[in-house]
């Protein structure tokens, strides 16, 4: 009998990874054994592995289907001919009701799947031989055998997928099989050291990708139909699990004991080297012949970067082809498993989820696969927060567009004016101590939570008033401002370490009469909520080459710039605009030891206090920088 720890983490791993959805009713789940015939084959790759497959094909005959596919290495259950899926019905049922063939595979090396597993398995522009094999070939083999084998189909197949299928959804569109027309990347994994799930910008992603491991990369010895046991460890809240670790090198001491491979290929691997390039899937995104949609949320806490760099990487590419970009007010796959209306102490008024799977998804696939309807969807669907409305943009970002800055000032403050030359204070400073990290959010959440995913619009009252992160606010807006596109950070920084992590947050501040929500069963207090726009976070090693760490010189004044993955938000007449700056993230990213080391091998020894210089003068100035819609 497995233990409720493993059967915990199953439950998260599906939430949060595969976009499992509530339970489907009962009604969903007849209709769907009532009008489906189910059949369980194995398909063979052009090495001669063979992938498990599940087909799920309309009992109408009277007209021909399209297929589509999810491939998948969080595992096709359930298992035999006899047994339907009662869970993740929502996300497709759209397409059940359109009689589409339902084709689920577990990818190469995953439970019912022969060969062997590899995380992000590289492409291979170059194949001289069949035993070049990548997530593209067995893309392409798979739907090669399925135009051929599956009854009824009319030639035309789509891929679509969220998260970790939204990646192999995205590497199907390369060298892509003729049949295959239409594609949708959601979510999708593009980089894992630069922007998305593993690391963000060379910092640790610690809570998540600790959990996400302790069951994921576990190896498996034979072709199973289960969840291997997870690796156990305490249950006490996050912040304080993650504390009592210690340094990084304590997960396989303490845990993983180099039970997880690529835990340990991990560590050898600090820094963004031909490992990490290579599992990169950006510079992959050439010829591509299937009309793609991609689909991602504004409050995705694991791949947006993936999702927007996805989109502009094929857009950059692939100039007469049909790609278009959906972003909504969702958290990782909230598109599919909810009906979006609501997410953490927000209020769309409108149910965006539903909306997207039936104006926006399945009006795109119809067409391309089915011929139906005419595909009047805009270059780029996007959902602006604040003001809480559907755009449709000829681009994205947005072509009218200006270039607006806001400075770091004095007082805490914040100008689109630079700071003048004879300032009171050059520079703003704080004591950063890694024993005692900035936490990300307010929630006390268990240890084997991935994360608290509403963290992205968090009332950021739980940072403000700590000693260590500095704030800066401007005067309540005279007109409504809405920014469309990345945030650019340029910062005059200093520390007293050798190394350091700045976290750069932007907020829309409430007025102070800003109604509380009706009805208020959280008893949310409106006025003056500080909601995070968009954050992230730099190691300072980094600030010149993610491949050659440098030292920061301390005390001496440096420029770090990075950019802060697109939004599309008003910020309301009467609102103030804040930036929050400090130097941990904890625990939804690992400690700096604030000590220029390999911190996956650094000592207790190592971690430090610093402290940290932001300046803002007329030469030195700190400054984010936005594209403000004309």
């Amino acid at each position: 009998m497995k233990s409720c720890c493993t059967i915990f983490l199953y439950i998260i791993l599906f939430n949060f990874l595969t976009t499992t959805t509530a339970q489907t009713t009962n009604q969903d789940s007849l209709y769907f054994a009532e009008h489906y015939t189910k059949q369980e084959t194995k398909i063979k790759m052009r090495d001669g592995v063979k992938l498990f497959t599940a087909i799920y094909s309309p009992k109408d005959k009277t007209e021909q289907h399209p297929i589509i596919i999810w491939r998948t290495p969080y595992s096709v259950a359930p298992y035999s001919t006899n047994n339907f899926p009662t869970r993740r019905l929502k996300s497709y049922l759209h397409f059940i009701k359109e009689n589409y063939i339902i084709v689920f595979q577990d990818v190469r090396g995953r439970f019912m799947s022969e060969g062997k597993y590899v995380n992000m398995r590289p492409y291979i522009p170059s194949k001289k031989n069949k035993i070049d094999i990548d997530e593209s070939t067995d893309a392409y083999d798979t739907i090669e055998w399925l135009v051929k084998n599956i009854d009824n189909n009319n030639g035309n197949v789509g891929v679509w997928g969220i998260s970790y299928p939204g990646f192999y959804a995205a590497m199907a569109a390369i060298d892509a099989h003729p049949a295959l027309k239409a594609v949708s990347p959601q979510a999708p994994i593009a980089d894992w050291f630069i922007g998305d799930d593993m690391h963000h910008n060379g910092a640790f992603s610690l809570m998540m990708d600790f959990n996400f491991f302790s069951v994921f990369g576990i190896h498996r010895d034979t072709l199973t139909t289960e969840w291997p046991k997870a690796i156990q460890h305490p249950s006490p809240d996050a912040y304080s699990f993650f504390l009592e670790l210690g340094p990084l090198k304590n997960i396989n001491k303490k845990y993983y004991k180099h039970q997880i491979a690529f835990w340990d290929s991990t560590i050898a691997h600090p820094n963004y080297d031909y490992y990490w390039q290579a599992k990169n899937t950006l510079p992959h995104f050439n010829n591509i012949k299937p009309a793609v949609l991609t689909v991602g949320g504004w409050f995705d806490g694991e791949d947006l970067y993936g999702t927007l760099g996805t989109y502009q990487s094929i857009e950059k590419k692939n100039h007469n082809n049909i790609n278009k970009i959906v972003m909504g007010p969702w958290p990782h796959g909230g598109w599919a498993r909810s009906d979006g209306e609501k997410f953490g102490d927000l209020n769309f008024k409108s149910k965006t989820g539903r909306f997207y799977r039936h104006n926006i998804e399945l009006p795109f696939f119809n067409y391309h696969l089915k011929n139906k309807n005419s595909d009047n969807l805009p270059e780029a669907f996007i959902f602006e927060t604040g003001n809480n409305k559907w755009r449709k943009f000829d681009s994205w970002p947005p072509a009218t567009t200006l270039s607006k800055t806001i400075f770091l000032q004095p007082n805490e403050k914040l100008s689109f004016e630079k700071p003048i030359k004879k300032c009171t204070s050059d520079f703003d400073e704080y004591v950063s101590n890694p024993h005692r990290p900035v936490p990300y959010t307010a929630k006390i959440l268990d240890s084997k939570r991935f994360y608290n995913k509403e963290y992205l619009v968090e009332d950021q009252r739980l940072a403000s008033q700590r000693p260590d992160v500095l704030v800066y606010e401007s005067e309540p807006l005279e007109n409504d401002l809405t920014i469309a596109g990345p945030i650019d950070v340029d910062l005059f920084v200093s520390t007293s370490g050798t190394d350091c992590d700045w976290v750069v947050k932007v907020i829309d501040v409430f007025p102070d009469n800003e109604p509380n929500p009706v009805p208020n069963p959280k008893n949310v207090e409106m006025g003056a909520y500080q909601m995070l726009v968009r954050g992230d976070i730099f190691r300072s090693k980094y600030r010149n080459s993610f491949e050659k760490p440098e030292p920061m010189i301390p005390n001496k004044v440096t420029e770090i710039k990075f950019k802060m993955s697109d939004v599309c938000h008003t910020f309301l007449k009467g609102h103030k605009i804040m930036v929050q700056i400090q130097s941990s993230w904890f625990p939804l990213f690992d400690r700096n030891p604030q000590k220029f080391v390999d911190i996956y091998n650094a000592e207790e020894t190592d971690f430090q206090k610093a402290t940290q210089r932001v300046y803002h003068t007329d030469s030195l100035s700190s400054k984010i920088s936005f594209k403000i819609l004309n």
